[in-house]
């Protein structure tokens, strides 16, 4: 394999140093972070604790795999708005478990009185029967050092509704499906956050810690970028305090046919950039990117390049083109992530860039 970096600053290697407290259930330990604006984790007795209750869904039906990875790191995201990652450490959810969870996700009925979704009216029409609103949840817990222990000091849940329901009147059958308007989808999630409030707020330990409750839309399964988050709720008490909108937007590069972006020149350098590649590299299937956007500024920029390429030497002088390419026609000043995938061989190369440097990190992978 080979590595490389068109300078120095685009890349983060000050990891700190792991940290260990004890408690009466065992002993702790925090690990290092990769840079100041993520989150150390936290190990319990030499292991890293896992969600209770990741991945969970209501439906198996929605299969857009980029909703999952949206709402976990959009999640965390708008916790470090409330918990700072120089203050707080991340803890995968503990206090909900995958019975409890499956429990709230199905539909209420009189064998499930805890279900969150609408029980069934029995219609299987796409307008008349009542749709599957909440299709996941997840919990993500903020820990802060107190003394010699580790004290939970918030929490995080996230509710991912959907935009789309798809369902099928039989077994094995055709599939069909029930759009859910951004209003309808918004108001059921909000109708949901207050029982869930109040159920969280009967548990011990999470009696007086401040929860966040974030209201995520869910993108269809025939989108190319995942869903978005629309609004949280930063609650300290046993109500649903005021509601926070957000406004975020998520691109794909190119754009179709008569779809606009939040600002022209970002989709202008994207093209460009396209271009010269795929003029210098004809062996190629293919260059997209996905942007997001929040107040109408672009946050980040995910490129993905799809080559033919088999000889390790292109990859290498295909990478370094890359960067250099890169530098010169995408927006400055945000992060930018570039993989480059064989249409064959999975990933060959991945550069980066974060927001404040000038130059991408490049590295290659090779056959050994």
């Amino acid at each position: 394999m080979s590595c490389g970096n068109s300078s120095q600053t685009g890349s983060n290697s000050n990891s700190k140093s792991n940290s260990t407290s004890s408690s009466k259930s065992g002993s702790y330990q925090v690990t290092g972070q990769t840079n100041s604006s993520q989150y150390a984790g936290v190990i319990k007795n030499g292991k890293y604790l896992t969600s209770k209750a990741r991945g969970i869904t209501a439906s198996e039906d929605s299969d857009n795999l980029m909703n999952l990875k949206s709402f976990e790191g959009g999640l965390q995201d708008i916790s470090k708005n409330e918990f700072s990652p120089s203050k707080y450490v991340f803890q995968e959810g503990q206090y909900l478990n995958s019975n409890t969870v499956q429990n709230w996700l199905d539909r209420k009925s009189k064998s499930n009185p805890d279900g969150l979704n609408p029980a069934s009216n029995k219609s299987t029409t796409p307008t008349g029967r009542n749709p599957i609103y909440l299709q996941s949840l997840e919990e993500q817990d903020y820990i802060q050092k107190s003394g010699n222990k580790m004290k939970l000091s918030g929490v995080t849940i996230g509710l991912a509704m959907n935009s789309v329901d798809y369902y099928r009147k039989t077994t094995y059958g055709s599939q069909y499906q029930t759009n859910i308007s951004d209003a309808t989808l918004e108001k059921e999630g909000k109708a949901m956050a207050k029982e869930v409030l109040a159920r969280l707020r009967k548990k011990k330990a999470l009696k007086d810690v401040p929860i966040i409750i974030a209201i995520y839309k869910q993108a269809s399964n025939d989108s190319l970028i995942g869903g978005k988050f629309v609004s949280y709720s930063v609650n300290n008490g046993d109500s649903v305090d005021k509601w926070k909108a957000l406004d975020i937007e998520n691109v794909v590069f190119p754009l179709k046919t008569n779809e606009t972006a939040p600002n022209s020149n970002d989709s202008n350098a994207f093209s460009n950039f396209k271009t010269e590649v795929e003029n210098f590299f004809p062996n190629l299937s293919g260059i997209t990117a996905q942007a997001q956007y929040k107040n109408g500024s672009l946050q980040g920029m995910n490129v993905a390049v799809t080559t033919q390429f088999y000889s390790e030497t292109e990859i290498n002088s295909f990478t370094q083109f890359l960067a250099d390419q890169a530098e010169k026609y995408l927006p400055s000043g945000v992060k930018i992530d570039i993989t480059v995938s064989s249409t064959t061989d999975g990933v060959q190369s991945f550069l980066s860039r974060s927001s404040t440097a000038k130059s991408f990190s490049t590295h290659v992978f090779g056959s050994y």
